[in-house]
């Protein structure tokens, strides 16, 4: 069986048939899935609002989906991972 430790080696599915192929003889590796959960914290967060051109959201969203994430979390992870490259 095929671990998947780079969310890049996920091909892009023509059907679902060919997902369902290629899940068949392949798995998430387990640091790849710990790190795609959001870990929170006890500290207070705060709501902002964001404008957005509607096919970049989309865009956004159908990556989120490909990952299984929501497509909030997963913006709020790319963030945090851009703001400790920029540390």
């Amino acid at each position: 069986m095929k671990v998947i430790s780079h969310w890049s080696e996920i091909p892009q599915f023509e059907s679902e048939e060919s997902e369902a192929a290629f899940w068949a003889d392949a798995r998430l590796d387990q640091r790849l899935m710990s790190a795609a959960v959001l870990k929170s914290d006890n500290r207070e967060s705060t709501t902002i609002t964001l404008r957005f051109d509607p096919r970049m959201l989309a865009r956004i969203k159908r990556i989120a989906r490909s990952r299984y994430l929501n497509y909030q979390s997963m913006m709020k992870q790319w963030l945090g991972e851009r703001l400790e490259k920029e540390s």
